[in-house]
C-alpha cells in the first residue's frame, strides 16, 4: 500500500497479505473458524480475526503485547488491527464466510468518535471488497464510554447492513442489561464461564435455558473456548447454534490454507463417533448378569449425518 493509521503503519507481503507496524511489533492476522450446527453436521461459517504480534521474528503472547499498549495507543492499535483482519479477510477466506471483527464500546465516548470509527470500516470493508452482511460487528465485554453512544453506533452498523453481537457473554459488561439495551443478531459466550458450566448437569441445563431464551427472540448463539469432545457433544444438546475453539480449530496466520479447517472438523468428528463407538460396545458387553435398566444416553454429536 503502504497506509499509516495514528503512530502505525500497514503494508502488503508479496502473498498479498496485509502487515501492521507499530511500536517495533510485527503485527500479523489470524482466522479462527466459527462452526455451525447444521443437520448433525459441524460447517465453517465464519471466521474470527485474531491478532498474532511478533517482535525480533518471535512470536509474542498476545496478552503480554496488549497490556504493554499505553492507553493513549489503544484505539490506534485496535482500528490498526480491524483494519489488517478485514483487508486480509479480502485475500484469505472464502467470499461466503462471515467475519467476526471486535469494537472495544469504551472507546466510544462522545459521537464523533462513533462516526469515525464507522467510517474507517466502511472504507476498509469497500477497499477489501467484502459486502457489509458479510462483517459480524463484535461489540467486547468492556464498560462503554457512553450507552447512548454505544447504542447508536450499533444501530448505524445495522443500518448499513452488519450484524452485530455481543462478545463474551458472562463476563464484566456483557449482561442481559447490554444485551436488551442493543438487540444483538448474536451472542457469543465467554469461553471460561461456559467451560465451567459445561463442567456439571445443572451448568448444562442453565446454558441450555439461556440458549433457548436467546433463540425465541431470533438472536443466534456462539460458546466460545470449546476444548475437548465432551464439551462438544453438550454444546450440541444444549442447542446452541455456532461453536468455536482449539477442538475444532486452532487460528492460522494468514495467508493460510484454511481448507484445513475442515480436515480439523471431520477428524474432530471422526474421533468423537470412536469414543462413542467404544463407550457403546463397552456398555454392551460389561455385563453378563441379569440385564438391568439403561440409563438414558444423550444425543451423540455426529450421529445424525456425515
Amino acid at each position: 500500500m503502504p497506509r499509516s493509521i495514528g503512530p502505525a503503519h500497514i503494508a502488503r507481503e508479496e502473498n498479498g497479505t496485509a502487515v501492521g507496524v507499530w511500536g517495533g511489533y510485527t503485527l500479523q492476522t489470524a482466522f479462527q473458524p466459527i462452526f455451525s450446527f447444521r443437520e448433525g453436521r459441524l460447517l465453517v461459517t465464519a471466521y474470527e480475526g485474531l491478532l498474532r504480534p511478533f517482535r525480533d521474528g518471535q512470536p509474542v503472547a498476545p496478552g503480554s503485547f496488549f497490556s504493554g499498549v499505553p492507553d493513549i495507543d489503544r484505539l490506534h492499535v485496535e482500528t490498526l488491527a480491524r483494519t489488517l483482519h478485514i483487508l486480509n479477510a479480502g485475500v484469505s477466506l472464502n467470499e461466503k464466510a462471515s467475519l467476526f471483527v471486535n469494537f472495544d464500546p469504551s472507546h466510544f465516548i462522545d459521537a464523533a468518535s462513533a462516526k469515525s470509527a464507522l467510517r474507517d470500516v466502511q472504507a476498509v470493508l469497500k477497499e477489501a471488497n467484502i459486502a457489509a452482511e458479510r462483517t459480524v460487528c463484535e461489540i467486547t465485554e468492556q464498560e462503554t464510554g457512553s450507552d447512548e453512544t454505544l447504542v447508536g453506533f450499533v444501530r448505524a452498523l445495522k443500518d448499513y447492513g452488519h450484524r452485530v453481537a455481543v462478545d463474551d457473554y458472562g463476563a464484566d459488561s456483557s449482561d442481559l442489561n447490554r444485551i436488551e439495551a442493543l438487540g444483538p443478531d448474536i451472542v457469543k459466550f465467554d469461553g471460561a464461564w461456559t467451560s465451567r458450566l459445561l463442567s456439571s448437569a445443572p451448568g448444562v441445563s442453565l446454558l441450555a435455558d439461556m440458549v433457548g431464551v436467546f433463540s425465541r427472540k431470533g438472536i443466534r448463539t456462539v460458546f466460545e473456548g470449546i476444548e475437548n469432545g465432551e464439551q462438544l457433544e453438550l454444546a450440541e444438546h444444549c442447542g446452541v447454534s455456532m461453536v468455536q475453539g482449539f477442538a475444532l480449530a486452532r487460528p492460522q496466520l494468514a495467508p493460510g490454507a484454511f481448507e484445513e479447517f475442515e480436515t480439523a472438523r471431520e477428524n474432530a468428528r471422526r474421533e468423537i463417533l470412536s469414543d462413542a463407538a467404544v463407550r457403546l460396545t463397552r456398555t454392551e458387553t460389561a455385563d453378563d448378569g441379569p440385564p438391568t435398566k439403561a440409563a438414558p444416553r444423550g444425543r451423540t454429536f455426529g450421529r445424525r449425518g456425515v
